[in-house]
């Protein structure tokens, strides 16, 4: 099977468990909590880069929310909680009628009588000695509301903007304190909504007059997930058949004088549940005279929780007035005065502390502070019903690109294209996150990274392994760039015989013998290592097949066993390269006094066998063919010409940027048909004024030679003779046509040279 193909099916059977992670079968938990921790990072890398600080409008309303801290100073100077009613009550006289607050909530639940003095002593006046004395029943029913705290305390609030808090408990067996008052929100528009509740088995209410008193009561629960992490809380909650909502959606409300929040959602882009149900996406506050406040929901009516800064006094975020400085009238008129103010506290003893994704003991109260910045702001972040489709599409589309690319890219390319990748995911996330979408990025991250884990690992066991066998098959033949060329599909290339049509080059040195016999062993070594290194340098860096070395010869080819289209190109610019390799070593070898060395290269192209051939003892990667013999003819005629390089007409018509010098027209021993051969002289363009000028005249000569016009071929080779002094071929063709003056060839002549011997 082919390798590409086996590394795209495993990319797509290594996608396949996230997208059915996203389609719910089944959800992996794993998934979910690295989104989680990614939304975390996103959140605090955002607050770093975006603070609402730098905005400010933003900044006016994070401004506009104050936390009234039972911290440690209040505890220090009103003393351990709870307080007396008493003092709540003063409190509440303080901020509505001194300090002219907004609104008010509690992140506290009163839900058990004052135990402090003033119910003491009227509990004692009610067993003295002077209970039965005439008139005392009258005195005492005076005297009860001056005692009675709780009663202080709830006619403190009766009439005022307050909200009370409460809270829900799921544990088994939870108990039922305190009341909760009526449902705030009204049951229209839910039982339509596909919500998924949480289910609640208990509560902790206030006091019942408290309650009575209250604007409303709310729930200030929040939703810890299974990292003990709180992100989420819900909006509204269903508890014994009604709907309670969130403190912060309360006290907003309140604060607006909106009547309840309302549910809703997109018909058109909401998923069915089933028939005439549709996923609750966002509640809605609608003040009179204002814009609507839209709150985003997800299927379990929670709202996403939008931390600003590290949270506590020190967070920096929102400001923290100490209890103590209201009580005792410290706090400036201006940091209260209109504001939204929540009850809570930032004391470790009092254990309301949280664990968040922007600190781990973050105050429960400034979460509500949070929210109802954002509801503010209109800045919650959503995950409407599309982002499951948007995931899983941005996931496909990112998947196979990696699947469908790797198999066909280099190892560094395949780097580059899944940073890449990733880059784009991160990018298109955090884009669509400061637009107000929470976009899930683990399973697009983690399938695009699983992809080229497997697809490097399969490419690094596996396919290197092809490699390897390539290498050792085909190494000490073909260049390292052909290697790794067949290695990507191995299943194309073998060392099985095959017809091919191919260039074949040989190359020898001349006078070898006499050479050996002038150098020591040990320079004749080095003589040779050096001539044959850079011989198959110039070979390999044309992508030629290194066949062999036969003694002082070589042997390469070009077209096997990679195809080459311009094979007889390749290997004709090969030669002129050893040549002109030759001439640097030629002066290198004079320096050393070592024998001058000269080559001669035969080039031929042709139809051949191909393959590992051999016998039983020994194989080689090697060419077989009449094409073959006739480039081995060829170089052992260089010498006879009087030139470095011979080709034959068959490589020279597919070459169209080498000029090339027409030398003779041969019949070789056992062939009846004609071969014209050639010297490359240089690459087209290239070509000098001089060189120009040697061809026109050489041709001319030719021409006359093959007519029998010798006068006329004799004054141009008189002319070549001038340009070209001790030119070999020039001095040849004049020994033939003395010859063929003093003995007619006769008119059937054709011109060409019979070579009698191999």
């Amino acid at each position: 099977m082919n390798q590409r193909f086996i590394r795209i099916l495993l990319g797509l059977c290594v996608t396949l468990p996230f997208v059915l992670h996203m389609l719910h079968m089944p959800r992996l938990a794993v998934l979910d909590q690295i989104d989680q921790k990614i939304a975390d990072i996103r959140m605090r890398l955002d607050n770093e880069f975006r603070s609402f600080k730098t905005d400010p409008v933003k900044k006016a309303v994070v401004d506009s929310i104050v936390i009234l801290d039972i911290d440690e100073s209040s505890l220090a100077s009103l003393g351990r909680w709870p307080w007396s009613r008493d003092k709540l009550a003063q409190i509440m006289d303080l901020l509505f009628d001194k300090y002219q607050i907004g609104v008010l909530g509690f992140d506290v639940v009163f839900a058990e009588p004052d135990t402090s003095s003033g119910l003491n002593t009227l509990k004692a006046l009610e067993r003295g000695p002077l209970k039965d004395s005439p008139g005392f029943a009258a005195s005492l029913q005076q005297l009860a509301p001056s005692l009675d705290f709780d009663a202080r305390f709830a006619e403190s609030i009766r009439g005022r903007n307050v909200v009370m808090g409460a809270y829900l408990s799921s544990n088994k067996g939870a108990s039922k304190s305190g009341t909760l008052s009526e449902p705030s929100t009204p049951e229209i528009g839910f039982p339509k909504l596909g919500v998924n509740w949480y289910e609640w088995s208990g509560h902790g209410g206030n006091l019942p007059n408290l309650a009575a008193a209250a604007a409303s009561t709310a729930i200030f629960n929040t939703v810890v997930d299974s990292d003990g992490i709180v992100r989420r809380t819900p909006a509204v909650f269903k508890y014994q058949g009604g709907y309670y909502e969130a403190l912060s959606v309360a006290v907003l409300r309140s604060m607006l004088n909106a009547p309840p929040a309302m549910p809703g959602a997109t018909a058109g882009g909401a998923l069915a549940q089933s028939a005439g149900y549709l996923n609750i996406e966002w509640m809605t506050i609608k003040a009179s005279g204002q814009r609507p406040l839209r709150i985003p929901v997800d299927s379990e009516a929670s709202m996403l929780i939008p931390y600003r800064g590290n949270g506590g006094p020190d967070g920096g975020t929102f400001k923290y007035i100490s209890l103590a400085d209201v009580a005792s009238g410290k706090t400036p008129l201006a940091d209260l005065k209109g504001k939204i103010t929540l009850v809570g506290t930032s004391a470790p003893g009092l254990v309301d502390l949280r664990s968040t994704p922007v600190g781990a003991t973050y105050p429960g109260v400034e979460i509500h502070a949070n929210l109802i910045s954002g509801m503010l702001l209109q800045d919650l972040k959503e995950q409407p019903a599309y982002v499951v489709g948007a995931e899983l599409v941005l996931l496909l589309i990112t998947s196979f690109i990696l699947i469908f690319a790797l198999p066909f890219l280099s190892p560094l390319l395949g780097i580059s294209l899944f940073v890449g990748v990733g880059l784009t995911i991160i990018g298109i996330n955090y884009t669509v996150y400061i637009n107000g979408v929470m976009l899930p990025m683990a399973s697009g991250l983690l399938a695009a990274l699983m992809v080229f884990i497997t697809d490097t690992a399969y490419g690094y066991f596996v396919e290197s392994r092809s490699k390897r066998q390539f290498a050792s098959l085909f190494g000490q033949y073909v260049p390292p760039e052909l290697v790794s060329e067949m290695a990507r599909d191995p299943t194309a290339y073998s060392m099985e015989p095959k017809s091919a049509n191919i260039t074949t080059l040989f190359c020898d040195v001349r006078g070898f013998t006499s050479i050996s016999e002038t150098l020591s062993p040990r320079d004749l070594s080095r003589y040779i290592n050096e001539y044959l290194s850079a011989m198959s340098a110039a070979i390999s860096a044309r992508n030629g097949t290194l066949d062999k070395y036969i003694g002082d010869a070589v042997m390469a080819f070009w077209g096997a066993p990679v195809p080459m289209k311009d094979h007889a190109r390749q290997g004709v610019l090969a030669a002129l390269e050893m040549q002109k390799a030759t001439a640097i070593l030629r002066e290198q070898f004079r320096a050393r006094g070592w024998p001058e060395l000269k080559i001669g290269i035969g080039l031929n192209t042709g139809d051949v066998r191909v393959g590992d051939m051999g016998s039983k003892v020994r194989k080689a990667y090697t060419v077989m063919g009449d094409a073959v013999n006739l480039a081995s003819r060829l170089e052992g005629r260089t010498k006879g010409y009087g030139v470095g390089i011979l080709v034959g007409q068959a490589t020279a018509r597919l070459v169209d940027d080498v000029v090339f010098k027409e030398l003779d027209r041969v019949r070789v021993k056992g062939k009846s048909e004609p071969v014209t051969i050639y010297e490359p002289i240089a690459i087209r363009g290239e070509l000098t004024e001089t060189q120009n000028l040697e061809l026109t005249h050489w041709q001319h000569c030719l021409d006359a030679y093959r007519e029998q016009r010798w006068a006329d071929a004799r004054e141009d080779l008189a002319k070549l003779q001038a340009m070209a002094p001790g030119a070999y071929l020039y001095e040849l063709y004049e020994a033939r046509i003395k010859a063929l003056v003093n003995a007619s060839p006769g008119s059937d002549w054709d011109g060409v040279t019979n070579f009698d011997d191999k």
